[in-house]
């Protein structure tokens, strides 16, 4: 049994695209900006191996591997306790900001995948306060202010 989830975000932040992909492709330094990532650990040159956990008490064990880092889209493939993709698309606003959009396509398999189905509303709004994290995180960290508090745990 598999539980498919898809999501889709906009953002806007300040700063240049170029600052703000700098800071998504440095998948090492998440857990510094990014609240709900626990750990990093570089596996080698395109695939990190991420601990993350928002609100629910459930650890995600994931593996990034890079697809494509160059602007204006951003990709990785993620394998573990989620199979799928993410892509970030990031364009220049007219004030010097970056708009971001967000499109995240992930499979849910085995106990997960039981448990996902009657708490499909619960686990959305988990990932909405993990993205919040990462919104704020990262707004902190292209403006050089430290990490937020870690508003989305």
């Amino acid at each position: 049994m598999h539980a498919r989830y898809r999501f889709a975000e906009s953002w806007e932040v300040p700063g240049s695209p170029e600052a703000v992909a700098a800071v998504l492709v440095d998948v090492e330094q998440y857990p510094t900006w990014w609240p709900q990532v626990l750990a990093v650990a570089r596996i080698d040159d395109d695939h990190a191996r991420l601990l993350c956990r928002s609100t629910l008490p459930y650890t995600l064990d994931l593996v990034l591997g890079r697809v494509h880092d160059g602007l204006p889209q951003l990709e990785v493939s993620l394998t573990g306790d989620l199979a799928g993709w993410v892509r970030w698309r990031l364009t220049a606003t007219p004030d010097g900001g970056t708009r971001m959009e967000l499109e995240q396509e992930v499979t849910v398999g085995g106990v997960l995948a039981l448990v996902s189905w009657p708490a499909r509303p619960v686990l959305r709004w988990n990932h909405r306060r993990m993205m919040a994290g990462c919104r704020d995180g990262l707004v902190a960290r292209v403006n050089g202010r430290r990490r937020p508090p870690a508003a989305g745990r």
